[in-house]
């Protein structure tokens, strides 16, 4: 099995990018249409990223600020709805599509690079993200733009352009998420291996495309520094290796997430391809793709291994896999290529249309059986808390969580809102970072807590009211249940021990409707 290139003319080459943007655009539509026929909500993320949308900045707590902007610059267009939210991981799927067919055609054929982005638009990684808006869809972008610029720029025997677009490219991916970062390594290993590479470390170029990258980050970094490092303290605390023993289960997990993130038969082809390396490593096709596969590969598979690791944060990989598949199956597994899209597809559209399967073959969707139930709800949740904002307009409202904060501020704009940190303690979320009570001396908080009591505040207020209850029923054993309180006279996080607060009795019990909302 050889990875020769096989020449194409320009017809055949617009014939397969017609194709594949007509694709693209079908299971783009598809999706969008999939999305209002769930009937689902935000994901926690997604409203937590709106909110940032709202408030531009470098960075924020979790994340840097690319994925604030995207989401910003499209509800300007079109609006704070469900859609404008999602769009632009809508559209930047089928545009990563569109750059691994430049690289597919690069390292290999035209018919590479179509069946590349035939592959990535129908991975299940790919089909259920692309339900929701998320860092990774920028990031496999710039990851795909980076690798076609550093080999332009490598094969280029003078120039500068190809440099600076790497640059950017690089830049604007740690923008969106610092796995980008892992981009370094395996360019730095691409091009110690090549004689090409090599005289080109002793050039400027390469050198100045990565302070370009760096300008671009740099905006980051300032943010980082002057708010105490917490995207950076973030990120260790999620990645950390070596605290939890060895843990081979969490590996084996890990794997087979990739797995299933590729797709069963797609997964199989590229366990095939990593196990021929060797073999496959002799021809700069295979060497460059493999070098952007097994580096990062390995290193999450360590921490899945000694630490945690989640199931996207190796999916830089599937830039260089989907590309991988059809170069070295193409010509001799073509059906086996057939078989895995048709496959995905057929999943995706079964995963998609489940809560239908489930109605029609007479399955009752509950908690473990929806897989769409953490999007659902939040909405009712909402607008039972908007009386409560209503009768209290001048309340700041806090959230018990980010979760609940995040959707209550997605759904009711209130006019103040903020973070409960009373101990000091180093933020653990974006609210807690920027939101700040230690001002608000005498206001009223409207409380939206998850438990129906709050002992150890009664220091805090000069009264605590129990307004009511709101219940969501979603399945027959799963419902969505705040409790909002009334905090009356907020005495500071530090405040005097002169007087005990009022605390009123509870409200009665709620009804079956859903929503409930209980009032005393």
């Amino acid at each position: 099995m050889t990875a020769a290139p096989h020449s194409s003319g320009p017809l055949q080459r617009s014939h397969y990018a017609a194709l594949l943007a007509v694709i693209a655009t079908v299971l783009t539509a598809y999706r969008i249409l999939v999305i209002g026929h769930l009937g689902i909500d935000l994901y926690v993320d997604e409203a937590y990223y709106w909110g940032w949308s709202k408030a531009l900045d470098w960075g924020y707590f979790s994340k840097p600020p690319l994925i604030a902007a995207l989401i910003a610059a499209s509800t300007a267009l079109f609006g704070d709805g469900l859609l404008a939210i999602k769009l632009p991981s809508l559209l930047l799927y089928p545009a990563t599509a569109a750059a691994l067919f430049v690289l597919g055609e690069r390292l290999h054929s035209v018919r590479a690079g179509f069946w590349a982005g035939l592959i990535f638009m129908t991975m299940p990684l790919v089909s259920a993200l692309g339900l929701f808006v998320s860092t990774d869809a920028p990031l496999l972008l710039c990851w795909a733009l980076a690798l076609i610029a550093l080999l332009k720029a490598v094969d280029a025997e003078q120039g500068w352009g190809a440099w600076l677009a790497w640059g950017a490219a690089v830049g604007v991916g740690l923008m969106a998420k610092y796995t980008m970062a892992a981009f370094l390594p395996s360019a730095l290993l691409l091009m110690l291996l090549e004689p090409a590479g090599r005289r080109w470390l002793r050039r400027p170029q390469p050198w100045i495309a990565l302070l370009l990258a760096l300008a671009i980050f740099s905006p980051n970094l300032y943010w980082n520094w002057i708010h105490h490092f917490p995207t950076f303290r973030h990120t260790a605390e999620i990645t950390e290796v070596g605290h939890r023993g060895w843990h081979p289960g969490e590996l084996g997990e890990f794997i087979g997430a990739q797995w299933l993130s590729l797709g069963p038969l797609m997964g199989i082809l590229l366990a095939w391809a990593l196990a021929r390396s060797r073999r496959i490593g002799q021809d700069r096709a295979g060497r460059v793709l493999l070098i952007f596969i097994l580096p990062l590969l390995t290193l999450v598979s360590l921490q899945a291994l000694t630490g945690r690791a989640n199931g996207n944060w190796a999916a830089p990989i599937f830039v260089a896999a989907c590309v991988l598949i059809p170069a070295y199956f193409l010509a001799e597994r073509r059906r086996w290529l057939v078989a895995g899209v048709a496959l995905n597809l057929v999943g995706s559209l079964f995963v998609y249309h489940w809560p239908d399967v489930a109605r029609l073959a007479d399955i009752p969707l509950t908690a473990k059986t929806d897989p769409y139930k953490r999007a659902r709800g939040w909405t009712r949740l909402a607008d039972g808390v908007a009386p409560y904002l209503a009768a209290h307009p001048d309340a700041i409202l806090v959230g018990e969580d980010r979760e609940i904060t995040a959707h209550l501020v997605y759904r009711l704009h209130p006019r103040d809102y903020a973070a409960w940190n009373p101990g000091g303690r180093p933020p653990i979320d974006h609210y807690q970072l920027v939101t700040h009570l230690d001002d608000q001396l005498g206001r009223d908080i409207l409380y939206v807590g998850n438990v129906p009591e709050l002992p150890g505040m009664e220091p805090y207020y000069a009264a605590i009211e129990p307004l009511g209850k709101v219940v969501v029923p979603v399945h027959t054993d799963f419902r969505r249940t705040v409790y909002v309180f009334l905090l009356k006279g907020f005495k500071g996080y530090k405040p005097s021990a002169a007087s005990a607060p009022t605390i009123a009795p509870a409200p009665t019990a709620e009804s079956s409707t859903p929503p409930v909302v209980s009032r005393p």
